[in-house]
């Protein structure tokens, strides 16, 4: 892995040793897909089921609702047999047993100081404003646009249903803060959480007071990721492991890089052990990034499956994302094949002509999603999904398909 100088020659043979290996997990497990909770309407069309063949075929739903989503299916990671009924036993008020913890650790902390909670505290807003839902729902009554919508919905189903050989890793990193780094993150797992039945893991990777535990509604932290990556054991069931981690809706979890304390480091080395112990654990797992070129987000870029590289739709991030580009076409080809830039929109009408810098970007060899301003979004804290615009779903559920489809391919 890359070491402090000569990193550029490191990750070129981190790379290249990383798509070697990639392809196959050394165990042979399959981790396998499952219906979205949330069915469309009656006239939906249904996607097939990739990891059960197609024989049955489930309901192909939005990419967020308003209800919480709980999976159960027992097969597709080491020693999950039982899992589900694990969990219930656990869960049971008659049965409840310690928590699958070492009696000594670390204390837990509230995200937000109890001094602020009051402060910070406020009614959400929706996405999107009453009157342009009101003339979505108008046009969608009086043209064909529904029936389009239930296709491509149902498209994005079954690449996200797709099953996997091995746990693919996500990173998401930027060249820059304030691009919407976290909240990327956050909408990519909670799309792979909602369509998928295998576990899904939120794994920070930015010490430097990240803002994903707060988007993604966490109150406290305990664990962080140097704290387990020696605790984790191969002969630790997954009940065991998820004793560690942060449990959230939808058969996800967050493992955090800090508890929100100014000065706490992430060596490359303790992320690699944690990496290498909690992969074989999660069919997914997300990676929120330091900014580039900090030592952490080079290594997790170069082991990973699918990269994401955020940047807001201004003149300047474009401008510094291109630069970007242009150096990394001289890395191994799978380097930027597999990576998907996001432009962010901060603000309603930025003046910059997204189309063209779109196509301007797309023509070093990357994939290129926008983001839409959201309201929600731009106002901070917790991402409540169901206050998402339907724009925003979308273009979640497109890059969360776009992303995990290029983590799929050798390129």
């Amino acid at each position: 892995m890359p070491s402090g100088d000569g990193w550029q020659g490191d990750v070129l043979r981190d790379l290249r040793g990383g798509a070697e290996q990639g392809a196959q997990d050394p165990g042979g497990q399959t981790y396998r897909a499952s219906a979205p909770g949330h069915a469309l309407p009656a006239q939906g069309a249904q996607a097939p089921n990739a990891a059960h063949g197609g024989d049955a075929p489930p309901q192909a739903g939005y990419p967020y609702g308003g209800q919480e989503q709980h999976a159960g299916h027992p097969g597709g990671w080491p020693q999950q047999a039982g899992y589900q009924e694990q969990r219930q036993k656990q869960q049971a008020p008659a049965a409840r047993g310690p928590e699958p913890q070492p009696q000594s650790g670390p204390g837990s902390r509230p995200v937000v100081d109890e001094g602020l909670a009051g402060t910070l505290r406020s009614k959400p807003r929706h996405g999107e404003s009453f009157a342009a839902r009101a003339a979505r729902a108008l046009r969608r009554t009086l043209s064909s646009s529904a029936a389009r919508e239930v296709a491509e919905v149902t498209r994005t189903a079954a690449v996200l249903q797709q099953p996997v050989t091995t746990g693919r890793q996500i990173a998401v990193t930027s060249i820059r803060g304030g691009s919407g780094k976290s909240t990327v993150a956050a909408l990519l797992g909670t799309t792979y959480a909602h369509y998928r039945q295998d576990p899904v893991l939120f794994l920070e990777a930015d010490p430097a007071l990240g803002s994903l535990p707060q988007r993604l509604g966490t109150e406290s932290l305990r664990w962080t990721t140097s704290d387990i990556a020696d605790i984790v054991q191969p002969d630790m069931s997954l009940l065991d492991v998820t004793g560690y981690l942060v449990q959230l809706p939808n058969n996800a979890w967050l493992l955090p890089a800090s508890q929100g304390q100014i000065g706490v480091m992430l060596d490359s080395r303790a992320y690699e052990r944690a990496v290498v112990a909690l992969r074989r654990y999660f069919g997914v797992m997300v990676i929120d990034c330091e900014t580039l070129p900090a030592e952490v987000a080079r290594v997790a870029l170069a082991a990973a499956h699918g990269r994401v590289l955020t940047t807001p739709a201004t003149p300047e991030g474009i401008t510094s994302t291109f630069s970007v580009l242009q150096w990394m076409q001289g890395l191994p080809r799978h380097v930027i094949a597999g990576t998907v830039v996001v432009l962010t929109e901060l603000v309603t009408h930025s003046g910059v002509d997204l189309d063209e810098a779109v196509q301007r970007l797309r023509s070093t060899g990357v994939s290129v999603q926008v983001l839409p301003y959201d309201r929600h979004l731009a106002a901070g804290g917790r991402i409540h999904t169901e206050l998402l615009a339907h724009p925003t779903r979308q273009a979640a559920a497109r890059l969360a398909a776009d992303v995990f489809q290029l983590s799929q391919q050798r390129h």
